[in-house]
């Protein structure tokens, strides 16, 4: 994986330049800085986030299964929680207690629906909508 600073979004191909197998076309996986950064302390690990597969790093809040259904807007993207995202099955092998850890309490993000397409760059707003 490759971390970019910004991209494009849609909601017929997902991130721009994606070929994971992660998520299907239309979607995208989120992952709370928060969480990974908890995960990493509490296992006495740190790997860059990228080592978990999600496409999206944000800062500032924390899934919970109460947050399906709710709008996640980045920039000019919006996005719609599905469901409960698990981190990428080489974590697993290359550390897994921290994969465990990733695996409670949500701590290893959501994958979203894309709902409206169009570019993010680091330091868009994040904005969580009921």
């Amino acid at each position: 994986m490759e971390e970019l600073f910004a991209a494009e979004v849609s909601t017929s191909d997902g991130l721009e330049g994606d070929f994971s197998v992660l998520c299907r076309d239309g979607e995208i996986a989120v992952l709370s800085k928060e969480s990974w950064v908890k995960a990493c302390h509490e296992t006495d690990i740190e790997l860059p986030w990228l080592s978990h597969g999600a496409h999206l790093l944000i800062k500032g809040f924390e899934f919970l299964p109460t947050d399906i259904g709710r709008l996640l807007r980045i920039g000019d993207v919006e996005l719609e929680i599905a469901r409960e995202h698990a981190p990428f099955a080489s974590l697993e092998d290359q550390a897994p207690v921290l994969y465990e850890a990733l695996l409670t309490g949500w701590r290893g993000g959501v994958v979203c629906r894309i709902l409206r397409s169009g570019n993010i760059q680091t330091g868009d707003n994040v904005d969580i909508l009921d």
